[in-house]
Formats: structure tokens, C-alpha cells, sequence
């Protein structure tokens, strides 16, 4: 069977509401990796009409808005992060909107918190010491972040010792080369052997997609990922010249539909890198609500990788409630 192209949408895969077991990855599929192709411009019209024909205004805009809060993987990866920085993040993730915010818009008395809080290695403890008791989970960068040149033995090394520390999900990130070259074979085993070293913390997959090329490698390094197991596919570290795009997240997201009809297992999307306004994160939603499905659109199978996405949500809630923009200074810190 051929991975569809990028030209009509399909229907979306059916997925069950509650806990969803994890994906236990296959056996190398070459067929099925070479089949897959993208129209590119296919694509790039997809994408770029997807909020020309969709939007979401007022009240709706407002629990959108709330919705991704809790699919964002509050983030810190900088040279400078210090303990005292990653407890305020963590503070940040257990309540990331004001009080009284919440009371104006009537949900004072719903649970809210971000989908998880990503760290360095190094800061993993005091991570899960901050969230001790919240729910939020820790996620941990790894595998020589972010270029993925470290010798093997040393980044399995990383994701042990993140586990260890009680990291939650791990955050890994491909060898590219090998995606570039098309040795998918190598691509599978180092993948596969990074899932047994995670063992029942989730593993997040980072491709680089703005090191890949061509839609195309992106769609292949997809789908060899979730052969080998990832829980979930995700764009970039953030720290490529160029981060989540829509056509991208496109190609990636037709790759998940088409894993989970072929499979029955259901893996999650990360867009992370350059996404920062709440106009932003509708976008990303509304991708993900017409091509997987209203079930990709809960934390356990979508998630943003962002660091200031939070504020501008915030933002964007205090106009709902006060028809007023408030600089984003006055915003908590994330």
C-alpha cells in the first residue's frame, strides 16, 4: 500500500477516548518508506489555506486558547538556565494563567496546567521536584542536543540518566545524516535501541525537519520514527535556522494518519521552534482538528514546543475578558 499523497484529505483515523496504549513500533517496512512522495506545492496550497478558510472567533477564540495551554511543553533550553529559572517555569506550569482571568471567563474551577515542562538533562531534578505532586510531566532533552553527534553509547547514556532522574518523556533527536543519505536501516536501529533505554518514559522524537531537505525526507524520517516506536514525531529542537512550519507539520501529520490506518496505533505531534502567538497556535490546531481529527487535539497526542507561546495566549485572554491589550511584561513570567 502507498502512503497517500498530499492532495485530498482522507477521512481521520478513529482513535478511542481515554488512555491510549503506546506504540510498540514494527519491523522496518523499506516498501513502504520509498512509496511514500509529497506534492509540494500540494502541500504548500494545503497549508496556506488553512486559516484562510477557518477561524475561531470570541468565545470559541477563548477556549481554544485555554485548550492549547494544555498541550503546551513549557520550555527552557538556554546556556544561562539556572535552578531558580526552571523552578519559575515549573511555578508558571502548575498555574499558567492569573486567577483572575480564569474567574472572568468562568473557569475558575478547572484543573489547568501546561501538557509538561522540557529541560536539559542536568535540570531534571529539580524539575520533578518542583512538580512533585501536580500531574505535569518532565521532559528531558537528550541524545547530544541538539545535533545528535555524540557517540551512541553516550546518548543512551543521556536518556538512561534522565530516567533515572525521573523524566517523564524524553525529547530525542535523530542523526540527520542518516536521514539525508536515506540509510533508513540505521536510522531504525539507533531509534529502536533509544526506545528500550527510555523504558515507560515517552519518547519524542526530533527530526530537524529544517535540516532534512525535501518534504519528502521529512515524510520517510516520520514514518521510520514511528516504526522504531516514537510516541511522538517532532518538528525540530529550535534551534535550526528554520523551525515548524505548516507545510512541514503537514506532510508530518499525513504521515501519523497514515501509520495509525496501517497500524492502529495512534502517535503524537510536536510543532516546536518559532511558534509564539496565539495566532500561531490556532493555526497548528486547526491543521491538526481537519487532518487527524478532534482526538489529536488533547495533550497525550499534540503538544507545542514553546517557551513564549504562553505569554501571548495571555495575553490574548486578558483582551477577551477587558477588550484591552496589556503589554506582555505585565504577563507573569514564563
Amino acid at each position: 500500500m502507498s502512503t497517500p499523497s498530499l492532495v485530498p484529505v482522507p477521512a481521520h483515523p478513529v482513535v478511542p477516548i481515554g488512555p491510549l496504549p503506546r506504540n510498540p513500533g514494527m519491523a522496518l517496512d523499506l516498501d513502504w518508506v520509498a512509496s511514500f512522495r509529497v506534492d509540494r506545492s500540494a502541500a504548500e496550497r494545503r497549508a496556506a489555506t488553512l486559516t484562510t478558510r477557518r477561524s475561531v472567533k470570541r468565545d470559541a477564540q477563548a477556549a481554544w486558547l485555554l485548550k492549547a495551554i494544555t498541550m503546551i511543553d513549557l520550555t527552557t533550553l538556554a546556556g544561562d538556565d539556572t535552578p531558580a529559572r526552571v523552578r519559575r517555569l515549573c511555578a508558571k506550569a502548575k498555574a499558567p494563567v492569573r486567577p483572575d482571568l480564569l474567574e472572568a471567563l468562568g473557569v475558575a474551577d478547572v484543573p489547568l496546567t501546561t501538557g509538561a515542562v522540557c529541560v536539559y538533562h542536568a535540570l531534571v531534578p529539580t524539575a520533578v521536584a518542583a512538580l512533585a505532586g501536580s500531574g505535569v510531566p518532565v521532559a528531558a532533552v537528550s541524545t547530544g542536543f541538539p545535533a545528535g553527534l555524540t557517540p551512541l553509547e553516550t546518548r543512551l547514556g543521556e536518556i538512561r540518566a534522565s530516567v533515572a532522574a525521573g523524566a517523564d518523556e524524553i525529547d530525542v533527536v535523530i542523526h540527520r545524516a542518516q536521514a539525508l543519505a536515506g540509510d533508513w536501516t540505521a536510522l531504525h536501529a539507533e531509534l529502536r535501541a533509544f526506545r528500550e533505554a527510555c523504558g515507560s518514559a515517552h519518547m519524542k522524537v526530533i527530526l530537524g525537519t529544517g535540516e532534512l531537505g525535501t518534504l519528502r525526507t521529512v515524510g520517510r524520517a516520520s514514518l521510520v520514527a514511528m516504526m522504531a516506536g516514537a510516541d511522538f514525531v517532532k518538528t525540530s529542537t529550535g534551534k535550526e535556522p528554520t523551525n515548524a512550519t505548516l507545510p512541514v507539520s503537514l506532510t508530518m501529520a499525513r504521515t501519523v494518519r497514515a501509520y495509525a490506518e496501517r497500524t492502529g496505533h495512534a502517535v503524537g505531534f510536536k510543532p516546536a521552534g518559532g511558534i509564539r502567538t496565539a495566532k500561531d497556535a490556532l493555526a497548528w490546531m486547526i491543521l491538526m482538528r481537519e487532518e487527524l481529527g478532534r482526538r489529536w487535539l488533547e495533550p497525550d497526542l499534540f503538544r507545542f514546543g514553546a517557551s513564549g507561546l504562553l505569554g501571548d495566549i495571555e495575553r490574548q485572554l486578558e483582551h477577551h475578558v477587558t477588550g484591552r491589550y496589556a503589554a506582555l511584561h505585565k504577563q507573569p513570567l514564563a
